[in-house]
């Protein structure tokens, strides 16, 4: 299907994990379209890695905005936000690849050999195709870079000349129309070329050949660098480069071995590195035997329920050894040593002596817990040695009761173990995506460790969405695993007054927003709360939707993520997202008032602007591509696909009040 036929519709904005998500499933697509555009001088070793390298750096490094209003799209679309984005990188690096080195200007990073991947001793390239093959690579070297993009575009994207022209004015092509003039001019000339026919072959005995219009050849082998063949490189060059990079090992280990030996040596602090310091506070944040360990009789009398009443926890809190690591590697991290921090998160060693949790063995890792007041420290050695050490920090100022109730203690082949605070008095596991189903129990040691549980956040895919629900004397606690050291709570209710998210109602909306999850994944998330803010009859006599407003609070206070969506009449369709917005107040308690909008296609075909505000909003108005307004706080105008329009209502106090975004 061409992109032409298509009914338009706006392009939302992508995310890091769009984009990722779009060129981890067409891959080999993308690593074709940039072999083809890249200039066929660069050799076809070459032309493989590079094609590979431009595709595998194609990632935004964060999120690229789109309209403020993005319509709905519809599953049948065939070019999704995130693919667009992606293909539009690999088209601009691979343009600027073909352009020719000057002497006295620094080249770009496209146009010089990739870093990664690299393949030492090999040379790879595609299989080799046949005659047809052959004559239109030999035809499609002629052309300059742009019309080589413009070709595969239209040829193996199946693009219209208009969308052709857009994508490569987008991507920076000096002029697309030359391009579709040159590919014009080439496919008008007589059958073989300006001369006829290929190289060496008389006019008569030719035959037609591949012309330009042939462009199903270009979905074969010979133009697929990603099913290759290898060959050994230069074997002789290779043996004396060989020779070379083994005087230079040895003559790094003697200068290594000259500058180890004064001084305590690594063994004694593990992965940490060596000390720059002699300061007696410092040193005595790092000593063992001034861990704080709090008694276990001290939190049932305790005021609040907080970290800071945890006892130290762990069958190694008695081993010095590995406290001594522990805070040394906290204080100095090795090279070696793989760190990790949620945003706002200070990375510095302790100011003092800090709070010992928990030292224990969990699966093949020695792990140790800290807590200094102002965060929780993970360190995690493997159970022989510590090479591969591992450190995390995490904010966790103010955290009290569901906030202090689990830490995760390590993370595994998908799966994740929790330490439970001492006031827990039941854990089980609740899947999000299957709200009547009851939860299962999970096990816990003596220590308060649970068994390990499939974790949301590292899955692929989002089939369910495991959360963990601990029981105290309070009531029980819905908390989801976001990739952090400290799981968030998750809440349902107006932003005044929230509640766990454990009643009926929450786990029905739950169920159909939970996936939305993953875009504050590693956001550094101390709360998520949801809110159904309208209720919406469409028109056509759909039914009846619900609009929810779901806000993600963080530990650092700023970074809060907004997300309004549409939930329709079927309730085991997912929530589609209306609008987003970053740092935004909405559907919090200093503003509890939200405004968003869609467009939507009824089950009849036709096309709807659709919006919706809090109780509080008086009337509801669109402008642009749509302009109507409605009393209440719900509008339904009829409209056309594809159609941008702004949304804005008035509040009962006379306020103006803007949508979502």
């Amino acid at each position: 299907m061409s992109t032409q036929d298509l009914v338009p519709s706006p392009v939302g904005p992508v995310d890091v994990e769009q984009a990722e998500a779009a060129l981890v499933e067409r891959y080999p697509r993308l690593v074709r379209i940039a072999y083809l555009v890249l200039p066929p001088t660069l050799g076809r070793n070459r032309r493989v890695l590079t094609a590979h390298a431009l595709v595998q750096r194609a990632l935004p490094r964060r999120r690229v905005p789109g309209p403020a209003v993005p319509g709905a799209r519809r599953p049948e679309d065939a070019v999704d936000p995130g693919y667009a984005y992606v293909r539009g990188e690999v088209l601009r690096q691979a343009l600027v690849a073909g352009l020719p080195l000057r002497r006295w200007a620094l080249p770009r990073r496209a146009q010089l050999p990739p870093l990664l991947p690299q393949v030492w001793g090999l040379r790879l390239f595609p299989r080799a195709g046949g005659a047809d093959e052959l004559a239109l690579d030999q035809l499609l070297s002629r052309l300059s870079a742009p019309a080589r993009a413009a070709y595969v575009l239209r040829g193996l994207e199946r693009q219209g000349d208009a969308e052709v022209l857009r994508v490569l004015a987008s991507v920076g092509a000096g002029d697309p129309e030359s391009a579709l003039a040159e590919l014009a001019a080439l496919e008008d000339e007589p059958e073989g070329g300006p001369e006829g026919g290929l190289e060496g072959e008389p006019a008569d005995e030719r035959g037609a050949g591949p012309r330009l219009s042939g462009a199903s050849l270009l979905e074969s082998a010979e133009f697929d660098p990603c099913t290759l063949q290898a060959r050994p490189g230069d074997l002789l060059r290779r043996r004396q480069h060989g020779r070379a990079a083994l005087v230079g090992v040895v003559a790094l280990l003697v200068c290594g071995a000259l500058l180890g030996l004064p001084g305590d040596g690594w063994g004694r602090n593990g992965a940490a590195a060596p000390s720059y310091a002699r300061n007696p506070a410092a040193e005595a944040a790092l000593d063992p035997a001034k861990v704080k360990r709090v008694p276990p009789a001290v939190w049932p009398g305790a005021v609040r329920r907080d970290f800071s009443v945890w006892p130290a926890r762990g069958e190694l809190t008695g081993d010095t050894a590995l406290l001594r690591r522990a805070l040394a590697v906290w204080a100095r991290p090795g090279g070696a040593v793989e760190s990790s921090a949620t945003p706002g998160t200070p990375v510095g060693p302790p100011m003092g002596p800090p709070q010992l949790l928990f030292a224990g063995r969990v699966d093949a890792a020695r792990v140790v817990l800290f807590h200094d007041g102002l965060r929780i420290v993970r360190y995690a050695e493997p159970v022989e040695g510590s090479a591969g050490a591992g450190l995390d920090f995490a904010r966790a100022d103010a955290a009290e009761g569901p906030g202090a109730a689990a830490v995760v203690v390590t993370r595994a082949a998908g799966n994740v173990r929790y330490l439970t605070a001492p006031w827990v008095t039941g854990a089980s596991v609740r899947d999000l995506l299957m709200p009547a189903k009851e939860p299962w129990r999970l096990g816990r040691d003596a220590h308060g460790v649970t068994d390990a549980v499939p974790s949301p956040a590292l899955a692929e895919e989002c089939a369910r969405w495991n959360t963990l629900e601990l029981t105290d004397d309070a009531g029980g606690r819905l908390l989801g695993d976001l990739g952090e050291l400290l799981p968030a709570r998750l809440l349902w209710g107006t932003p005044d007054a929230p509640v766990d998210a454990t009643g009926r109602e929450a786990r029905a909306a739950w169920a159909r927003t939970a996936c939305q999850l993953t875009t504050v994944v590693g956001q550094g998330v101390r709360s998520v709360q949801a809110w159904r803010f309208a209720r919406q009859t469409l028109p056509e006599g759909a039914g009846r939707a619900t609009w929810v407003c779901t806000r993600a609070e963080t530990w650092r206070g700023t970074g809060s993520r907004v997300l309004a969506q549409f939930l329709p009449p079927d309730r085991k369709a997912p929530a589609a997202l209306a609008s987003r917005a970053q740092d935004a107040p909405a559907c919090g308690p200093r503003e509890p008032r939200v405004l968003a909008g869609a467009l939507w296609q009824a089950p009849g075909g036709g096309w709807y602007v659709l919006a919706a505000g809090g109780p509080d909003v008086a009337s509801v108005e669109v402008k642009g591509g749509v302009t109507a307004r409605a009393e209440g706080a719900v509008l339904a105008a009829k409209a056309g696909a594809g159609v941008r329009a702004e949304v804005s209502a008035t509040l009962e106090d006379g306020r103006r009040m803007p949508a979502l975004r």
